[in-house]
């Protein structure tokens, strides 16, 4: 960042700040090498914050930088709320949108991470998908900084890639339950605002209550997509990391409710009825183990 910042925040040039980034990527990438089969656990990511927060001179380095290595990833915020959409038209008129800013700097890419998207034009989601970059969704800062609501079920339908994300600066919780859940909320709220204004469809996600498997979807296979790591995480597919969660929503790990007597159910069905309870009535209490790339790293019953 460069400009339009808290003077702590504001780096003294573009130069420094392209070689600031340059050390930083050096330095993480010290830490965790990449295997044959997996890449690195911690990586760089290139951030400007935000197109405001840069000057033209600073985003044409780091398109650069980006253009270089095609491995590192990009992350930025777009389209939050109108005023700083308004904002980046007045700062880069050149720019046909808020989408093309990046795109004309180099920055909106396959790898590319972008956050809140929730008043996109229907040029830029095409440019988006276009692109192949993925887009964050992330509900409780959406609501807690009254944002709006990212019509989420219309990027799936267009085949955008979308995940969750939780910008604990505008929201209050880095539990992905808690992105679950007003994800869910979001739904709902873009379906009562389509209720009387739009003709229902019988197919797709647009304008429609997600349902338990896409919620599950947003927060693991799609997210690794939107970080351009599907390949590796996201699913029990053969081959992948065994990244996982150990659950349990019985008595002795939901706390206060107690199991449900047994159903008919269809045994699809029944866990379907299980994993909505863990997204929507469960904490970390919940989490019996937590495994990533197939160690023993946490839970409620670990013993370092």
């Amino acid at each position: 960042m460069n400009r339009e910042s808290p003077s702590y925040y504001v780096e003294p040039s573009p130069e420094s700040s392209i070689a600031a980034t340059r050390d930083f990527i050096n330095h993480v990438r010290v830490l965790s090498p990449p295997s044959a089969n997996q890449e690195p656990l911690v990586q760089p990511i290139l951030t400007p914050r935000f197109a405001i927060s840069c000057t033209d001179e600073l985003l044409v380095s780091l398109g650069a930088l980006a253009g270089s290595d095609p491995t590192l990833r990009v992350q930025t915020h777009i389209s939050e709320n109108p005023s700083e959409v308004a904002y980046t038209r007045e700062l880069f008129p050149a720019a046909p949108h808020y989408a093309g800013v990046y795109d004309m700097f180099g920055l909106l890419k396959h790898n590319t991470i972008l956050a809140h998207a929730v008043h996109l034009t229907e040029v830029e989601v095409d440019l988006i998908k276009a692109r192949n970059a993925g887009i964050s969704h992330c509900p409780t800062s959406n609501f807690n900084l009254s944002s709006g609501v990212a019509p989420v079920g219309h990027y799936l339908d267009k085949g955008i890639k979308v995940g969750l994300g939780t910008d604990v600066s505008g929201g209050f919780s880095i539990s992905m339950l808690n992105a679950v859940q007003n994800a869910s909320v979001a739904s709902k709220v873009c379906a009562i605002h389509a209720r009387d204004s739009k003709p229902s469809s019988t197919s797709g996600f647009a304008n429609k209550p997600l349902q338990i498997s896409t919620l599950l979807y947003l927060a693991t296979l799609g997210g690794a997509a939107v970080c351009n790591l599907e390949h590796q995480v996201g699913s029990f597919a053969p081959g992948k990391s065994f990244d996982a969660l150990l659950v349990t929503v019985r008595e002795s790990g939901l706390w206060g409710l107690p199991e449900a007597p047994a159903t008919n159910r269809k045994p699809d069905e029944e866990l379907e009825r299980w994993l909505e309870r863990f997204l929507f009535c469960g904490d970390d209490r919940n989490i019996e183990r937590v495994y990533v790339q197939g160690r023993f790293i946490g839970g409620r019953t670990f013993r370092p």
